[in-house]
């Protein structure tokens, strides 16, 4: 029996409409085109056998293996980072990205040391840890038809909002995020649950 869970147990639809746990604070977007506000936002967990009729927008996410993190690197970063769903952490970001051609016509390894060497992602996510708490979706595995190639999730107590706003000013001046084409930031505060 396989230990590695099955691809519809990693994937996850971010759905925004009318209900939902999550209440949408802001919509913000940061290059390209915008996504649609809606009040409150569910996160749903495996598949979906029924689109939701009254969405204003869903997106889906697999989680998958971390694709650029050497093995030191996941180590510091399992040790530090603490799970999603801490009670204190009230507040969330759903940051969708898509990268654009040049990105994708590079080899594994020049994605990495623009990832890492240049850019130095994992190295300025290690400095927020624990106080913000994150899961990273894939979207390009589920199909061309996904408008975006990545869906990162953040969680955080409110007091920790400056922290992630550093921390998303010090990624968007990498030499990473010259490659993306859209990127959109969804502020929200847990009401439920």
């Amino acid at each position: 029996m396989s230990s590695t869970p099955s691809p519809a147990s990693r994937l996850f639809t971010f759905v925004a409409g009318s209900s939902g746990p999550w209440t949408v604070d802001a919509v913000l977007p940061v290059v390209g085109d915008p996504i649609a506000a809606a009040p409150k936002l569910a996160v749903i967990a495996g598949p979906r056998a029924d689109p939701d009729r009254d969405a204003t927008w869903s997106l889906r996410g697999t989680t998958s293996n971390e694709r650029y993190v050497e093995h030191d690197e996941k180590s510091t970063l399992v040790e530090k980072q603490e799970g999603l769903g801490r009670p204190a952490a009230s507040r969330a970001a759903l940051i969708p990205i898509r990268k654009n051609a040049a990105w994708w016509a590079l080899a594994q390894d020049e994605r990495r040391a623009i990832f890492e060497a240049q850019s130095h992602h994992i190295a300025i996510g290690l400095r927020y840890l624990p106080a913000v708490a994150r899961r990273l979706h894939h979207c390009r595995d589920l199909g061309s038809d996904e408008p975006f190639d990545f869906l990162t999730w953040f969680e955080y107590a409110p007091e920790h909002e400056p922290v992630f706003d550093e921390l998303l000013a010090a990624l968007r001046a990498s030499p990473e995020w010259r490659y993306i084409d859209r990127e959109v930031d969804i502020r929200l505060v847990r009401t439920e649950g």
